[in-house]
């Protein structure tokens, strides 16, 4: 697939004042992607359950201008701290939106859950505003097929966070050339619909074990697989996860799910602590929290999984036929764990939505 296919190339166009607002999901990886390449692209696969609950909300109004000019407002109130990482985005992305450079934009956002804590508050931040983009674009060019606009805000919303691009689409979403499943590009994601029915509703309880901003974000920890000593090792074992974690998918085996996933987040965190420098994301409460669901999932046979970002929420994984077992857990024992008690009951979801 080549980048070009997606740059806006009328040569002559008008930008009608309006607005439009898209609702962007928040997703979890099951398989990893830690460390790119330039441009955005990913140093290896991942596949992700986009969520439901956790999402942003982003209505951009536009206008005409002279040159490009933006706000950004999160919750009504006015946050230049939030501006850099747009102005980033949109300098990346004017090559394939050239119509932005002449707009006026006032961005209103705001997300469901924290920011900065280990949740992908940037994925469903940047894929939310690259539908809207994309939307402004597609009333320059009505011919605009559905699949064609879902795959370039895919495409745009890379270039402003990697995992951004997957929140795009519903459910099981694969980001990243492999050789386990067809179509695979490192450029946008692609949806997976070939899962076993168990997985269709499954349930994400997200313990929020510290609501705070990350001491490390992600962008430093992606650049320190560059020379990372275990880098290539684990981009091998990223291709390897993926293919056995695809038929886990298929034919719904939970065991295998299990295993997968979880070796999956404790790699993760594994090459924080072993990269140079090294650093840790995860607390003590989250180690509890881990060896509580381990304890309990024995005890009782169950198929309950954890997995982490990066960060030291716990996100705790079951089919939607364990829920009872999975918050009497919470309920009598994890929340202990969390801040102030918190977590957010989530599921796997059906993607972007305009509103």
């Amino acid at each position: 697939m080549e980048a070009s296919k997606y740059i806006f190339n009328q040569e002559s166009y008008s930008v009608n004042a309006g607005e439009v607002t898209w609702e962007s999901p928040s997703n979890i990886a099951l398989v990893k992607y830690w460390g790119k390449k330039e441009n955005q692209i990913p140093a290896n696969p991942s596949i992700s359950f986009t969520l439901n609950n956790c999402h942003t909300l982003t209505t951009v109004k536009y206008e005409q201008a002279e040159q490009l000019s933006f706000e950004v407002f999160v919750k009504g109130k006015r946050e230049k701290s939030f501006e850099p990482k747009i102005e980033q985005f949109f300098s990346r992305i004017k090559e394939y939106t050239p119509f932005i450079v002449n707009l006026k934009l006032e961005i209103h956002t705001e997300n469901t859950f924290p920011h900065s804590s280990g949740i992908a508050s940037s994925a469903s931040g940047l894929s939310a505003l690259a539908l809207c983009i994309v939307s402004i674009e597609k009333e320059l060019d009505s011919t605009m097929s559905d699949a064609f606009f879902k795959g370039k805000a895919s495409f745009l919303a890379r270039l402003g966070s990697g995992s951004a691009c997957r929140s795009v689409y519903p459910e099981l979403v694969v980001w990243g050339e492999n050789t386990s499943f067809e179509n695979s590009s490192d450029l946008i994601a692609s949806p997976f619909s070939g899962a076993h029915e168990v997985f269709k509703d499954f349930q994400d309880t997200i313990l929020l074990v510290d609501k705070g901003q990350k001491v490390v974000s992600s962008t430093v920890g992606h650049n320190l697989m560059h020379n990372h000593p275990f880098s290539e090792q684990r981009f091998a074992q990223a291709h390897n996860n993926l293919k056995d974690l695809k038929k886990a998918l298929i034919e719904g085996d939970l065991k295998m799910f299990t295993k997968i996933v979880e070796s999956e987040a404790l790699t993760l965190h594994a090459m924080m602590m072993t990269s140079n420098p090294y650093f840790i994301l995860m607390k003590p409460n989250t180690l509890k929290i881990i060896e509580k669901v381990w304890e309990y999932r024995v005890k009782h046979n169950l198929n309950l999984t954890i997995t982490l970002d990066a960060g030291a929420n716990v996100h705790l994984l079951y089919p939607k036929s364990e829920s009872e077992q999975a918050l009497a857990l919470i309920e009598g024992t994890l929340i202990d764990f969390c801040e102030n008690k918190g977590y957010i009951c989530d599921e796997v979801g059906l993607g972007s939505v305009k509103v």
